[in-house]
């Protein structure tokens, strides 16, 4: 009895979950995802045991898949929430969710008030240049904006 694992959150026959999310960006994530627009049922757990994080927070959506822009505005939050598509009561997709390679468009705010991004509409467009501790330079102004400054738009 030892071993024996217990349910904390129960299973979905079809949708998405989001897990290993650090117990303090749950709410974040949920405000990134809008999912108080999204209908189907859903469960939230947070400050669950975690060996990797400490306490962890998930996610589990019904019937609702999401876009990889979605997910590119979660990886700007916390690189260690883990993608789990779930079909027929199984996983049928694992993704590590991750800050793209290259270029962030249109999901994050230049921090610089005086970028045109801020003035005009233009899409923003960031290079990545650390995509560990999270920072990104704007393709307009130059101007850097790190994790602790980033505004998800």
């Amino acid at each position: 009895m030892e071993n024996e694992k217990k349910l904390l959150v129960s299973a979905i026959r079809n949708g998405t979950v989001i897990d290993h999310i650090p117990a303090e960006y749950l709410f974040t994530v949920i405000n990134i995802l809008n999912l108080d627009k999204i209908n189907s049922p859903m469960t939230f757990g947070t400050n669950l045991e975690s060996k990797k994080l400490g306490k962890k927070a998930v996610i589990k959506i019904s019937n609702t898949y999401f876009e990889d822009r979605d997910l590119n505005k979660i990886a700007l939050i916390t690189t260690e929430a883990k993608l789990n598509i779930i079909k027929d009561f199984k996983v049928s997709e694992k993704r590590e969710i991750k800050v793209p390679n290259s270029t962030v468009k249109g999901i994050a705010k230049c921090v610089n008030p005086k970028c045109i991004t801020n003035h005009e509409d233009i899409q923003t467009k960031f290079t990545v240049i650390n995509s560990k501790e999270i920072a990104l330079r704007c393709d307009y102004c130059e101007k850097i904006t790190d994790k602790k400054h980033l505004m998800i738009i």
